[in-house]
């Protein structure tokens, strides 16, 4: 990562045009097992002018699920042990169908990759009819915030994220 593009968030939205769907840059999630969830409560105020959620709150959402699968893995507590933890360098979102309140959305998180010093999160949106409403993709780079560098992936995270997954990177 360049020094001048650390801690930029850089966002891509798009709408679910069916002859969109193949095109390359896509997301194209698999069915594949996402071992962590969270389930939300739509609240009335994340409404936009035409009644339905906000794409705002869509990436307050994936912020949530991104941050839970943190938790759930051991890198929040890594980051409190050692000051390392991760920083996002990007942020995407396939809008599917709208959301309405009331209701509830949970997210499904699984790693898609893990590198040297990057890796990515994918994210399957849900709402309560089991309709996938957005797919995500986060991708971050682990960093130590005291020498302010990128560093190494730590095996024993990566082991942590493997037994996790039920599946080795």
């Amino acid at each position: 990562m360049r020094p001048h593009t650390a801690g930029i968030i850089h966002s891509h939205t798009s709408f679910s045009d069916p002859a969109l769907r193949n095109k390359p840059g896509r997301i194209q999630m698999t069915e594949m097992k996402y071992p962590v969830q969270l389930k939300l409560r739509i609240d009335w105020s994340e409404l936009d002018l035409f009644g339905h959620v906000n794409n705002v709150s869509f990436f307050k959402y994936i912020q949530a699920a991104r941050v839970h699968y943190w938790e759930k893995c051991g890198l929040t507590a890594l980051h409190k042990k050692s000051n390392i933890g991760p920083l996002l360098a990007f942020c995407s979102c396939d809008f599917r169908q709208p959301l309405f309140y009331p209701g509830h959305i949970t997210l499904y998180s699984r790693m898609e990759f893990i590198k040297n010093t990057s890796f990515g999160i994918v994210h399957k949106l849900v709402n309560q009819k089991d309709i996938t409403v957005a797919e995500a993709k986060d991708v971050m780079v682990l960093f130590d915030y005291t020498l302010h560098q990128k560093t190494s992936f730590p095996k024993t995270l990566k082991a942590k994220i493997e037994k996790l997954e039920g599946r080795t990177f």
